[in-house]
């Protein structure tokens, strides 16, 4: 019988494959990680880093990273990427996937970008249908500056323009774009995830799956929101995010399929 291989993963640590857990996909740069302790980014990046690996398409993919925390994507996914002016993702997409419509394309936006500056862009592409897969993080908050007040920002909801917390009655009501956009009929995948619990980040791995199998069939739009925490900006422990992304988040943004191709 042939030796066993093993894997070194350092000179004190040898590991078996029959032991090991876990490798991160090729498709990850090894790249130390700046986002700040407990955001939710992170584990969106490995798990659809893993989908494209597990599709075999890292060659067949293109995404696009707006202006935002989103913008440093490129940094660890370890495939083609082009970035975009701020809100313009979708419209950056549009060209992409029409010029290139064998490729799979896909925009990784924050809600400041997805549904704020760029809502004409995001609305329009999916009323279009056009082909492409926006993942959409929704943490509520502008991250990258400062925390201020967003589309997303809860009723009451603290935030650096909104020190007495959000009023309707000044500041508007809380903007559910993935609802609205679900209505529209080129958008046909819609669907609310997140990733605060184990297995919460399974599902939200099938979502990401399914949605570039959709893609795959020349359907249409295709949104996977993720309702996320940004623990530095709602001035929190990573632990008390996650908890009011449970009781704060969800019972308003609630997860699951909005919409989904018939047979699929």
């Amino acid at each position: 019988m042939s030796e066993i291989p093993t894997i070194e993963i350092n000179k004190e640590t040898i590991i078996k494959p029959e032991n090991l857990v876990y490798k991160p996909p090729k498709t990850l740069f090894d790249t130390p990680m700046h986002y700040c302790p407990g955001c939710g980014h992170s584990t969106v990046h490995k798990i659809f880093m893993e989908v494209v690996e597990e599709m075999g398409i890292e060659n067949d993919i293109i995404g696009v990273a707006p202006v935002g925390c989103s913008v440093f994507a490129y940094y660890y996914m370890n495939v083609d990427m082009q970035e975009a002016a701020h809100g313009r993702a979708c419209a950056v997409a549009t060209g992409i996937k029409r010029v290139l419509p064998d490729k799979f394309v896909f925009t990784y936006q924050g809600d400041g970008d997805f549904a704020a500056i760029g809502t004409a862009e995001s609305i329009h592409a999916a009323n279009r249908g056009e082909n492409f897969l926006v993942i959409f993080i929704n943490n509520a908050v502008y991250g990258m500056t400062s925390g201020q007040m967003a589309p997303t920002t809860l009723y009451d909801m603290v935030s650096t323009t909104t020190p007495y917390g959000r009023d309707p009655k000044i500041h508007g009501h809380p903007f559910k774009i993935t609802d609205l956009i679900a209505q529209l009929p080129g958008a046909v995948y819609v669907t609310r995830q997140s990733v605060h619990t184990t297995a919460n980040v399974r599902k939200a791995k099938k979502a990401l799956r399914k949605a570039l199998e959709i893609q795959k069939l020349n359907l249409g739009f295709q949104l996977v929101e993720i309702v996320s925490n940004c623990p530095s900006n709602w001035r929190m422990t990573p632990l008390e995010s996650l908890k009011f992304i449970e009781e704060q988040m969800l019972p308003f943004y609630p997860l699951g399929d909005l919409k989904v191709p018939e047979g699929i």
